[in-house]
């Protein structure tokens, strides 16, 4: 079901096209998204703040997120951010879903956290499994090309309250 949602949108700059790519593909589903990840949109001076004040910001982005979409792109598991953006969301207890690149059907290797806390990589035509883990639906694991496959890890998530 279409509504609203705060998510954050883990990538590699150079993958910014596609984040914009699809943020419009979520928008033309009915999806009211909040991507709360720095993308294009977000740079307007062209300043680097410091390594702390981006780790700060990062793990504040993500705590207003309900899901992490991690875009796995080439070289998305080079990517100090992402890993750290991943482990972020995995420490809030956050849901984390990966999504490969369009035109990254080929094998990728995927970030290091995102095999240790990520949930299941989805194809880039996989919209509408991408809309049911952004609603918090359980999902299959599949393939870059949209087969099924196996979990990397079957991880069994347990909400703590104080």
């Amino acid at each position: 079901m279409a509504g609203s949602y705060n998510i954050f949108i883990s990538h590699k700059g150079e993958n910014d096209a596609q984040v914009q790519g699809l943020k419009n593909r979520l928008k033309n589903a009915g999806y009211d998204v909040r991507n709360f990840s720095v993308d294009s949109t977000n740079h307007r001076d062209g300043r680097r703040p410091t390594d702390t004040v981006i780790a700060r910001l990062l793990r504040m982005r993500v705590s207003w997120s309900s899901t992490l979409i991690c875009l796995i792109g080439s070289d998305t598991h080079t990517s100090k951010y992402v890993n750290d953006e991943i482990k972020y969301a995995h420490d809030q207890g956050k849901r984390i879903v990966g999504i490969y690149a369009h035109g990254s059907a080929n094998a990728v290797d995927l970030p290091e956290n995102f095999k240790k806390y990520g949930g299941t990589p989805l194809g880039w035509n996989s919209l509408d499994k991408l809309c049911d883990a952004i609603e918090g639906k359980k999902m299959p694991a599949e393939n870059a090309d949209g087969t099924p496959r196996t979990p990397i890890v079957n991880i069994t998530r347990v909400k703590c309250y104080s």
